[in-house]
């Protein structure tokens, strides 16, 4: 009971994250529907804003060990922890140029749109799962997987025939697709080996896991801010990482924060097609709210495509569930025969 409340708990906290996140970066957006401040700062703090969160998390978790346990909070015990988890290096840098490119499909889609693209990542992560994690999957969920696919592309007919959805430019439009490519494959490198990384040391306390995933994520970042205030001309790098920002932008970090901290318990202690799977469920959250405050239209496309991907959920999960009481029956039996 406990482990099905903490992945419905999950479920609902990364809803409303994810929908509020497209939200937020558009209303981040100036009168010209561009960025006032760097993409590359939001991220920087929002690496910082998680290593914060992060110690805080781990000096809670550390005031409440029992005697005799180790210190979560020594250098030996961090310096161990460290040299057993450098594999988190990779998704901190796939990440990292993951979050620019979220802020690079805003230029070129809806809000709605970016959701219902960023769903294609379940198939590609169900592919990388297999091939990395070796994680086997039925028959049925695979098809569960397809008819998400076909869900997307009904939504995504609608989008097409409007002459809005992407900007009427054709090398615009090609770049807008190359950018989709990208968005959809290394966020779900990312997240593959970010699972992996996670449950590899499982016995690492994942706040601890958590902090160095995003301090280096702080660094690549880090390395990018450089790279823009080397090309820029004569701007001071405070002002790169300050400028433009304001209330919408320090919610926009805030939130991503949060997303990070919610998406490792996903890591840890689920899977990654859970995970991605709820972000499907904010479709509904971003559409309706994109709807009301930018007045962009829900069509009937969209709502057949998010009854697909619900019917897909329902199938993928059911089959999943039984699977697990298979194989707890046949352990059973294979119990009692003893």
């Amino acid at each position: 009971f406990r482990e099905n409340a903490l992945k419905i708990l999950l479920v609902c906290g990364d809803c409303c994250l994810i929908g509020l996140q497209p939200i937020l970066v558009h209303m981040s957006k100036d009168e010209r529907g561009k960025f006032s401040y760097s993409p590359i700062s939001v991220n920087f703090l929002t690496e910082v804003a998680k290593c914060v969160f992060a110690i805080l998390l781990l000096i809670h978790q550390d005031s409440k060990r029992r005697f005799g346990e180790k210190a979560l909070l020594s250098w030996r015990s961090v310096k161990l922890a460290a040299s057993t988890n450098l594999l988190l290096m990779v998704p901190a840098l796939l990440y990292a140029i993951n979050n620019y490119l979220k802020f690079a499909m805003q230029l070129h889609f809806k809000p709605a749109t970016v959701k219902m693209l960023g769903n294609l990542k379940v198939l590609t992560i169900a592919l990388l799962l297999k091939v990395i994690m070796e994680r086997r999957f039925s028959t049925i969920q695979w098809e569960a997987l397809v008819l998400l696919i076909l869900g997307i592309t009904v939504n995504q007919l609608a989008c097409a025939s409007h002459a809005d959805t992407l900007t009427e430019q054709p090398s615009i439009s090609v770049t807008a697709w190359i950018y989709t490519l990208m968005s959809v494959t290394i966020p779900s490198a990312a997240s593959v080996y970010n699972e992996m990384a996670l449950k590899r040391n499982f016995e690492t306390s994942v706040h601890l896991q958590n902090f160095f995933t995003y301090f280096y994520g702080a660094i690549f970042n880090m390395f990018g801010l450089l790279m823009v205030w080397m090309l820029s001309e004569g701007e001071s790098g405070l002002k790169l990482i300050t400028g433009g920002h304001n209330t919408v932008t320090m919610l926009l970090v805030v939130n991503n924060a949060a997303q990070g901290i919610v998406s490792s318990f996903f890591f840890k202690f689920a899977d990654t097609i859970l995970k991605k799977y709820s972000s499907t469920v904010a479709t509904i959250f971003t559409g309706l709210m994109s709807a009301a405050l930018f007045g962009h239209e829900l069509t009937v496309n969209f709502g057949i495509g998010v009854t697909i991907v619900f019917i897909s959920m329902h199938l993928f999960f059911s089959e999943q569930q039984k699977s697990g009481k298979g194989k707890k029956n046949a352990a059973g039996l294979e119990e009692g025969s003893r």
